[in-house]
């Protein structure tokens, strides 16, 4: 086999890995990844698995990093181009709501982000909490932009406090998150979108 060829096998075999560890971790949670699981679920050797990812931590690191590829490609990159403020704000939440319940496929058991955040909120501090926090804090961050930016446009009340409403935007898709995922409740984006548009203003799902 040429070099070529080897290296453009080798990545096939990395990014099979990467999208499985990111199925497993969305029903078992990031602690549920283990190179024997992952091994036994592809059909491939531990030895070579290793080969491409020396720890747990790695896969966990690896996974975080690919789901936070598939959120930016959802609801990021849609909304990207919108005008600053407002209009982008409510772009961003019509993308997030379609992400959390479109994207099973990728996320069988719901949001890695949510549940990564939920797994890790207690733990001390290290490499794969950080992780997570860092993934949300730059999520908040993009956020908060926004909402800042609509303030000062006028296009929000002036006395709007930002870190309220980016707390309360949370809190409407880690609920939504949670109702599609344990209920199966096929009313749960409509209804994200009311709370939505309570907060922001606009049109609202019926």
């Amino acid at each position: 086999m040429s070099p070529r060829k080897s290296a453009a096998e080798a990545h096939r075999t990395r990014e099979r890995i990467v999208d499985r560890s990111v199925a497993v971790a969305s029903v078992d949670g990031l602690d549920g990844l283990t190179i024997g699981r992952l091994a036994l679920d592809l059909g491939i050797s531990k030895s070579g698995l290793l080969g491409h990812f020396g720890t747990k931590e790695a896969l966990q690191l690896a996974a975080l990093r690919r789901a936070s590829e598939v959120f930016s490609r959802a609801v990021w990159e849609p909304a990207s181009d919108t005008e600053p403020g407002l209009a982008r704000l409510r772009a961003l939440c019509e993308a997030w709501t379609t992400y959390l319940h479109r994207e099973r496929a990728t996320f069988p058991g719901g949001c890695l982000f949510t549940t990564s955040a939920v797994e890790f909120d207690a733990r001390l501090p290290g490499p794969v909490r950080d992780a997570v926090v860092k993934l949300h804090q730059t999520w908040r961050h993009r956020l908060l932009a926004d909402i800042r930016h609509a303030v000062t446009a006028g296009e929000l009340p002036a006395d709007s406090d930002p870190e309220q409403l980016v707390f309360e935007l949370t809190g409407i898709f880690f609920s939504l998150n949670h109702t599609v995922q344990l209920f199966g409740d096929t009313a749960a984006p409509d209804r994200a979108r009311r709370a939505v548009a309570r907060l922001l203003g606009g049109p609202a799902a019926h």
